[in-house]
């Protein structure tokens, strides 16, 4: 069977592999195929694809974007938007400056308390990559303020702890209408990871639906097969299409392989092809929130 993974990082976010490293690494791990989905930058898929292209891998050109609703951090994946673009490229850079200005005030908010850290010490150790809160929890534990990455997360960096920082409000559904306004397949990501009820879950989905959610990520690195079973039958229920990736980080999430994520997961191509199928038959999009994706926006 043909394998594939819908869901990786670099170095461009907040994964530990180049662009070429990855390429190398799902190479390695037998795949056909496998997507490059960096939080909020699209900028490592030139590299990926010309390193895909030496070693005979098929790259994905993906993203993934972090949204809130009803007080949750939730993540949409995107696959094959049109990402030079100049419209959606500007939508990114947007997005990315929420990002900037927020690890502003979590820089801040450490400087405060008489940590030793900078812009500047941040740019010296990440670069200019898009940096998340796993970067300031590898920071933190590089520089002996926590034990481990997991620690800083726990005590420092997540909600109702000293560093945490609300995001700027971006609704779900405004990323899913401007993926598919350009021609991309927008995925909810690993939906067990928000704690919703079934209702919950359901309203969310049907909302995203309705704004032009193609797929739902149903094999993911921790799902049981019995999680796999309900969200194949919300797809089923819902006319949504299943999706799957690992999720890989490298070393940021070392429990986590490409292709396999924690030995379990085998995804087919065939999965690919489908939401490929899906995004294509329901295309153009014509739904009144298309023209005024933000207008649900306040509901939360």
């Amino acid at each position: 069977m043909d394998r594939i993974d819908l869901h990786t990082h670099s170095t461009f976010s907040d994964g530990t592999m180049t662009p070429e490293e990855l390429v190398v690494q799902a190479a390695k791990a037998g795949l056909k195929a496998f997507a490059l989905t960096d939080h909020d930058t699209a900028d490592g898929i030139p590299r990926a694809l010309k390193a895909g292209r030496e070693q005979g891998i098929e790259v994905v050109p993906g993203i993934e974007f972090s949204t809130e609703y009803q007080g949750q951090d939730i993540h949409i994946v995107g696959l094959e938007p049109d990402y030079t673009a100049s419209g959606f490229h500007e939508q990114v850079r947007l997005y990315r400056k929420n990002r900037l200005d927020r690890n502003r005030k979590i820089i801040c908010k450490m400087q405060q308390d008489g940590l030793d850290i900078s812009f500047e010490k941040m740019q010296a150790r990440f670069g200019d990559t898009v940096w998340t809160r796993a970067h300031f929890a590898r920071y933190l534990t590089e520089h002996g303020y926590t034990p481990d990455i997991d620690t800083a997360f726990r005590t420092k960096l997540n909600y109702g702890c000293p560093y945490f920082v609300p995001r700027v409000k971006i609704h779900p559904a405004q990323v899913v209408a401007l993926l598919r306004q350009y021609h991309g397949i927008p995925v909810l990501a690993h939906p067990f990871q928000y704690k919703f009820s079934s209702l919950e879950l359901f309203t969310l989905l049907r909302l995203l639906k309705e704004n032009g959610l193609i797929g739902m990520e149903v094999y993911y690195s921790t799902h049981t097969p019995q999680q796999e079973s309900l969200l194949l039958e919300a797809c089923q229920t819902l006319s949504l299409l299943p999706s799957g990736g690992s999720d890989f980080h490298g070393k940021n999430k070392p429990l986590i392989h490409i292709g396999s994520g924690r030995g379990n997961l085998s995804i087919p191509y065939e999965i690919l092809t489908q939401l490929r199928t899906g995004r294509d038959s329901r295309y153009p999009l014509e739904l009144s929130a298309q023209s005024n994706p933000s207008h649900q926006a306040g509901e939360d």
